[in-house]
């Protein structure tokens, strides 16, 4: 699993080949047993984009009251592309703040529930607690919503470890598989929210997931599917952009295919146990201090194109602001 090329073990020379994607790292894995079944460059290092923000959502939710409400900075109404809109001083149910961070990638969302902590340090504090006590060791969490801060990178079998703790989570499951949903961003300006994770709704057996994209990380994925009984994990770091689900379907679909017969390559660790999650997280990888700056000078990184999500009724986005945030590409940066 040191291999930065792909390591795959075929039980016959006659067995389907492993999918060549346009991607620089990726992990396909059995979530239950634990089997990575093949992967490329598993532990090299890339921009994770907005799939940091399914780390962020399996740390915060533990945490926080869903029926809360909590009020939104005016640095958390500051985070853009890809916002839902937050008015600063205006009091958002937690719950509908995960469901904009995991259907339509709600940078906004991200800010204002790791806010809700006590802190954005102490938010990050524990979103990067909770990569070590997965034992994601390749992780530098600096922004909750994966925008780019220098520094802040995953690898794939770490969004693999991720992603299994994410299925293990009901909570996380049923925001995440959430199709459609009304936000009320001010009194009687409400938004529709639609799932990006087109996954959902066209690969048999898609249970969720969650998209990416910037230009320095290019596009980024990771796909949850289960079938006969078989849940598998695909994750997919520095892909060609629009490219990301279509290769994680191939690696699901070569996974469904050899998962008993090809022989394993590795195994997703378990987690720590909780005290010595903590230890070992202060010990080995200090939390740097929130980063405060950059917000104008991320945007501004961004490429604008058109939003791609098939079968999902784009058509639905109501309100000007959202109209204008549809320019930008897939999750308009993040």
């Amino acid at each position: 699993m040191a291999s930065q090329g792909v390591v795959v073990n075929y039980p016959s020379a006659t067995a389907p080949r492993v999918p060549n994607i346009p991607a620089s790292a990726w992990v396909i894995a059995n979530a239950q047993t634990g089997q990575v079944l093949a992967a490329k460059d598993p532990h090299g290092l890339y921009g994770p984009a907005s799939t940091m923000k399914v780390l962020t959502a399996i740390t915060l939710i533990p945490r926080l009251n869903p029926n809360a409400y909590i009020p939104a900075s005016a640095w958390a109404a500051s985070a853009e592309p890809n916002d839902v809109g937050l008015v600063p001083g205006r009091k958002y149910q937690v719950k509908d703040l995960f469901t904009a961070l995991l259907t339509i990638s709600a940078n906004d969302a991200a800010v204002a529930l790791t806010q809700a902590t006590g802190s954005f340090a102490k938010g990050m504090a524990l979103i990067n607690a909770e990569a070590h006590h997965l034992q994601a060791y390749d992780v530098v969490a600096k922004q909750p919503n994966g925008l780019p801060d220098p520094g802040q990178v995953e690898s794939a079998y770490d969004e693999a470890l991720i992603a299994r703790q994410a299925l293990k989570t009901p909570a996380f499951m049923k925001y995440d598989e959430t199709l459609s949903a009304r936000f009320e961003v001010k009194p009687k300006d409400w938004e529709t929210l639609y799932n990006q994770n087109y996954l959902l709704t066209q690969y048999p057996g898609g249970i969720g997931g969650k998209i990416g994209w910037t230009i320095s990380s290019e596009a980024t994925y990771i796909g949850l599917a289960r079938r006969h009984g078989v849940t598998l994990i695909a994750t997919v770091l520095h892909c060609t952009s629009l490219q990301e689900i279509t290769s994680a379907e191939q690696l699901l679909n070569w996974g469904f295919a050899m998962n008993g017969k090809a022989k394993p390559v590795g195994e997703l660790v378990p987690p720590l146990a909780t005290t010595a999650a903590v230890h070992k997280a202060h010990r080995a990888h200090p939390v740097a201090s929130a980063s405060t700056s950059g917000t104008g000078a991320q945007t501004a990184a961004y490429a604008a194109g058109a939003v791609v999500v098939v079968g999902l009724g784009l058509g639905g986005y109501v309100g000007t602001r959202r109209r204008r945030r549809l320019r930008y590409r897939r999750e308009g940066g993040a």
